[in-house]
């Protein structure tokens, strides 16, 4: 018997081995220790049972003594094996968790922990990390459950356990949204926080007071602008504040195009137009079927198939700004403008270099009888005989023009003549070879103007600007803008024997006349308005209540006395520019207001500030 067993256990017949043997093969486990362990139990118990039912007359044979001899031996050296199997065991994992402790990423993850039982729980998380499924093998995904092959790239779930190439995109994507929110900027201190204080004003950008709840609610908006949905019903001002932050930040495209365009809409701004197609522009006539005003600003896309389709919707403009639409012919204008001008109220037109010319502004003239205000500014065919069609517009308020061509007095006095009784703002930039005679024009018809604008002259006189406010009939002006209508003479810049452009008289005429409303004044680079002249109308005894924005750069006279006089003659004052002008050295801003262009940002001081 014991000779057919000991050939029976030098036989070795190996199967092949499943992944369950493997696994137990590479934890130290070995499947004959446990046969062995569950063996000895069951011997265990039946000598514990045998006294009580055993029979006392029974008395085994020699052959099972001897059986039974060589079963205990063989226990008892399965059962060493498996106890020393059991200490390495013990002593690996021992060894092990001592590595984890002194690990850098355990040291990491353990600052996190907030108590001691947080990390004894994160030795045993990494302790069961280690002995996650090798490469190659199959497993489950923690999170959609779906099997995958494990790769040295798996990342590990919430739960320890390992996760698929989607989910760990998908974690991975919200670990980094969540470590930008908690990414703070670091606190600016000492003299980094007051030079990037001063160089905000410097620029014009630095804010006065908190800001209200409403611009707190759009900016934040505009900042998670892709969670948005839709508008809802937002007031048109609050809308207008969205369209203009999302220009600002270059995010205004097809998608967020959406969130302005509804059945209901009836008006449609947008600050940049850049990144939308033709297909896009036809989309907003499409959709908002009761559009009557739309600003379109950069709209290089606007082209002729965009104006056929406008014309082909009920769609009837009665306010049309475009800007940048430099594609669109002459003939889709003029086109345009006779099937549905009679319609329009406001026309502006920017950049649109060569397509406006002559004979559109007498299509308009014809066909847009309702026409209140227009504007054509940087364009390059527009001539005197196309300005003398603008002095038959007798519905129109509202003038503003910047022609490239050369043009002379005569049309802009017929105009004035022609329309300036009805004017409400009078606008026109850079007429070098403008003279007088559109200043006592102004002041012989205009009676309801609250706005003028006259820049870039070269031929305007003192005298001339005294004569335009002195007892003029008009209302006080609201805003007000003659920069750069002064004397050019590069071999003598300073001498002006003949007092060309606006200079002491006429700065104090203009502020007698208009200063009581005046709102907006721009005197930029009117460099003959003279020291005297600045302080006699900054006086301790003048007060101009209404004053907002001043624009003095280039004024050479302007001192620090100036600066202070102009803070406290006017009270409601958010901006001064003083860009150029060198005698200021030391000056002390009052609390909320803006001075930009200071030459020494380090020499402005803010009342109130801590510096």
């Amino acid at each position: 018997m014991s000779s057919s067993r000991q050939n029976r256990t030098g036989r070795s017949i190996r199967g092949p081995q499943s992944a369950l043997t493997d696994f137990l093969a590479s934890q130290n486990i070995s499947a004959a220790q446990i046969r062995a362990d569950a063996d000895a139990r069951r011997a265990a118990a039946a000598r514990e049972a045998g006294p009580s039912t055993a029979p006392a007359e029974e008395e085994p044979d020699e052959d099972e003594d001897e059986d039974e001899g060589e079963q205990d031996v063989s226990t008892t050296s399965r059962r060493a094996t498996a106890a020393r199997a059991r200490d390495q065991k013990r002593k690996k994992q021992a060894e092990t968790i001592e590595k984890i402790k002194k690990s850098k990423a355990y040291k990491k993850r353990k600052r996190d922990a907030d108590d001691d039982d947080e990390s004894d729980d994160l030795v045993e998380t990494m302790f069961a990390e280690k002995l996650a499924p090798l490469p190659g093998q199959m497993e489950h995904c923690e999170i959609c459950e779906k099997r995958f092959t494990v790769t040295p790239y798996s990342r590990a779930g919430p739960g320890g356990g390992l996760l698929c190439a989607k989910c760990s995109k998908d974690l991975a994507k919200d670990d980094d949204a969540a470590a930008k929110k908690k990414k703070k900027k670091p606190a600016n201190t000492g003299g980094g926080a007051r030079r990037k204080i001063q160089s905000k004003i410097l620029d014009g950008t630095q804010p006065t007071g908190a800001k209200s709840l409403t611009t707190l609610c759009v900016e934040t908006l505009a900042k998670n602008i892709e969670l948005a949905d839709d508008l809802g019903d937002l007031p048109p001002r609050a809308i207008d504040r969205i369209a203009r932050l999302l220009s600002k930040r270059r995010l205004l495209g097809p998608q967020t195009l959406n969130l302005f365009l509804q059945p209901t809409t009836e008006q449609i701004m947008v600050y940049d137009g850049a990144r939308l197609s033709t297909d896009d522009y036809k989309r907003i006539f499409s959709v908002a079927s009761k559009l009557e005003k739309i600003k379109l600003r950069n709209a290089i896309q606007f082209k002729d198939e965009v104006m056929e389709y406008l014309l082909g919707r009920q769609l009837m403009l009665k306010y049309f700004y475009i800007h940048g639409a430099n594609l669109l012919s002459a003939a889709i204008w003029q086109k345009y403008l006779e099937e549905k001008g009679a319609h329009l109220e406001t026309l502006q037109i920017y950049y649109t270099d060569k397509h406006i010319n002559d004979e559109t502004l007498k299509t308009v003239q014809e066909h847009c009888t309702g026409l209140k205000r227009l504007k054509i500014c940087h364009n390059q065919q527009v001539s005197d005989e196309g300005l003398l069609y603008i002095a038959k517009m007798s519905a129109l308020e509202h003038l503003g023009l910047q022609l490239v061509k050369f043009t002379t007095t005569e049309p802009y006095v017929k105009i004035i003549e022609g329309v300036g009784k009805n004017l409400r703002t009078f606008s026109i930039k850079e007429v070098p070879d403008v003279d007088d005679r559109l200043l006592d024009a102004l002041h012989k018809e205009a009676t309801f103007l609250a706005k003028l604008r006259i820049t870039g002259s070269e031929l305007m006189t003192d005298s001339g600007f005294v004569r335009l406010f002195t007892d003029w009939k008009n209302r006080p002006l609201v805003s007000v803008d003659l920069q750069r209508c002064r004397h050019v003479d590069s071999a003598k810049p300073r001498e002006n024997a003949h007092l060309v452009g606006l200079c002491s008289d006429g700065f104090r005429a203009l502020l007698k006349h208009s200063g009581r409303q005046l709102q907006y004044l721009n005197l930029h680079a009117c460099r003959h308005i003279s020291q005297e002249a600045f302080e006699d109308a900054f006086a301790a005894d003048k007060t101009y209540p209404e004053l907002r924005y001043v624009e003095v750069s280039f004024c050479e006279d302007v001192t620090d006395f100036i600066v202070g006089s102009i803070f406290r003659a006017c009270p409601k004052l958010k901006e001064l520019n003083v860009f150029g002008c060198m005698k200021i050295k030391d000056v002390r801003v009052p609390r909320g207001k803006i001075l930009v262009g200071v030459p020494n940002a380090q020499g402005m001081v803010i009342e109130g500030s801590d510096d």
